[in-house]
């Protein structure tokens, strides 16, 4: 089974705290407005900024910060930050491999919280192109399986770029090469089938499973560099049963 997309499916649970909250809109305001700075304030013509206000709006971001994110992405309001992109990699415990995908405007702030989240929970830091191997670029769109069945999603987009459908339990996952994400997600509107999140991201080429003690080390380092203000993103191998993961989640 695939645990990495599983938990992926569920972590937003604990963003139910107006802490927790206040940061994952401060990240898809961030995303925002790096679509709109890199590809213009169209959605409509910029699907990278067409998903990422899609994101927000799921996840109840009022629509007054998100069109003030366009406009300072695009220019046309003063205020943007000059964010980069910034990938460290490391392991886990248990030798999970682990990419941390920052977008910051401040580089020093950045790495040390990352080296502090890896040192303070039994990982390490490691040289560039030690883990990210391990990892390839994919599409990833979730489905929410409350409406709709497998056979309905394989219809959609089967013949519209999508490598592999997964049923997770609640949620069904679409793999797509990353220049086909459009394609499907396109593809599951016109067969008025909805979705939770169309993205890009970095997915592992195989599992390494974990038992229960290890899952909860990796998951904390985990929670601790997503509570950075300049983590957008963290990717890890991990695989764990079902069994497991329901117990975590709960």
């Amino acid at each position: 089974m695939s645990g990495h997309s599983k938990w992926a499916t569920t972590k937003h649970k604990k963003a139910a705290n107006d802490a927790k909250r206040g940061k994952l809109f401060a990240k898809l305001i961030k995303n925002i407005e790096v679509a709109a700075r890199t590809g213009g304030a169209d959605s409509a013509g910029n699907p990278t900024l067409y998903d990422a206000i899609e994101k927000a709006k799921k996840q109840s971001v009022p629509n007054d910060n998100i069109n003030r994110a366009v406009k300072r992405g695009s220019g046309q309001e003063a205020g943007a930050a000059n964010y980069e992109t910034i990938m460290y990699e490391g392991y886990g415990p248990g030798g999970v491999a682990i990419l941390v995908e920052c977008l910051t405007d401040n580089k020093n702030r950045a790495a040390s919280d990352v080296r502090l989240a890896f040192s303070k929970f039994g990982g390490q830091l490691a040289n560039p192109g030690s883990v990210s191997y391990l990892f390839s670029r994919k599409g990833v769109i979730i489905v929410p399986n409350y409406k709709v069945t497998e056979d309905d999603i394989y219809m959609a987009v089967l013949d519209n770029g999508a490598e592999n459908v997964e049923n997770l339990g609640q949620t069904y996952e679409i793999i797509t090469e990353p220049s086909k994400l459009v394609e499907a997600r396109q593809a599951l509107q016109v067969a008025n089938i909805d979705y939770n999140s169309a993205d890009v991201v970095f997915y592992p080429a195989s599992e390494d499973e974990v038992d229960e003690n290890t899952l909860k080390k990796v998951l904390k380092l985990i929670d601790t560099l997503e509570d950075s203000d300049d983590v957008q993103e963290v990717y890890s191998n991990f695989a764990a049963s079902d069994e497991i993961l329901d117990k975590i989640s709960d």
